[in-house]
C-alpha cells in the first residue's frame, strides 16, 4: 500500500479560489480521472482548529471542526493540494489527520491513555515537508505499529511550528520507541524528539518527556 501512495502522482491544482473557506474548498475538490481509485487500508479524517480568534469564555476544542473523510489516494492528493498545507494558514491554527472515528481530543477513548511524539520545525517549507511525509506514511501504513497510531497534528505558531504524532497506549514503551524511531527516519530529522503522556500534560502544561529518540 505504501508504494501505491508514493506512485500515485498528485493531480494538478484545482481551479477553486485559494481564499474560499476550508469546508467549501474541501467540498469542491473534484477527483481527477485516473486508472481507478487506489483504496487505502482504512479511512482517515482531516480536522481543522483555528484558535487565532478565540471567543471569550469558549471551551477548549470548541473551534475544532471535522473537514473531510477520505479513503482513496486520489481523494488525499486533491485535498492536500487544495486545502491542507499548514504553511497556508495563520498562526494558532491546528491541522489534524486522524483515523476515521477518532477525534483529536484527549477525551476520546482511543486517545485517553495515549501520548505524543513531538518535533519542532524551523521554517514553513520544513513544516510542509515533514507534514506531507508523515501523512503519506500514515495512509500508506508504513509503521509496523500502525494500529497504535491515532493521528498527527500540525500546529502553526508565530514563533515555532510543531508536529505531534498521537498514539494510543503511552505505557507500551516498546511500541512507542518503535514508532518514534520510524517517524524520525520518515521526516529525516537528526535532533532528539520526545514523547509525553497525555495524562502528564493534563496535570502540567510543560510536562517532562517520558521517552526520547
Amino acid at each position: 500500500m505504501a508504494t501505491e501512495v508514493a506512485a500515485a502522482a498528485p493531480p494538478p491544482q484545482l481551479d477553486a479560489e485559494e481564499n474560499s473557506g476550508l469546508e467549501a474548498a474541501a467540498a469542491e475538490a473534484k477527483i481527477q480521472p485516473s486508472s481507478g481509485p487506489h483504496k487505502l487500508e482504512r479511512k482517515w479524517t482531516f480536522w481543522f482548529d483555528n484558535q487565532s480568534k478565540p471567543k471569550q469564555g469558549a471551551a477548549w476544542g470548541s473551534s475544532l471542526r471535522k473537514a473531510y473523510t477520505f479513503e482513496t489516494v486520489q481523494e488525499f492528493w486533491c485535498l492536500y493540494d487544495q486545502v491542507f498545507k499548514p504553511s497556508k494558514f495563520p498562526p494558532n491554527a491546528d491541522f489534524h489527520l486522524f483515523r476515521a472515528g477518532v477525534e483529536p481530543k484527549w477525551e476520546d477513548p482511543e486517545c485517553a491513555n495515549g501520548g505524543k511524539w513531538t518535533v519542532t520545525s524551523r521554517s514553513k517549507p520544513s513544516l510542509d515537508t515533514m507534514w506531507l511525509e508523515t501523512l503519506m506514511a500514515l495512509i500508506g501504513e508504513q509503521f509496523d505499529e500502525a494500529d497504535e497510531i491515532c493521528g498527527v497534528v500540525a500546529s502553526v505558531r508565530q514563533r515555532q511550528d510543531k508536529l505531534a504524532l498521537w498514539t494510543r497506549n503511552a505505557a507500551n514503551e516498546a511500541a512507542q520507541m518503535g514508532i518514534g524511531r520510524k517517524w524520525k527516519e520518515i521526516i529525516d530529522v537528526t535532533d532528539k524528539i520526545t514523547y509525553s503522556f497525555h495524562d502528564d500534560s493534563k496535570r502540567e502544561r510543560s510536562a517532562k518527556p517520558r521517552y526520547n529518540v
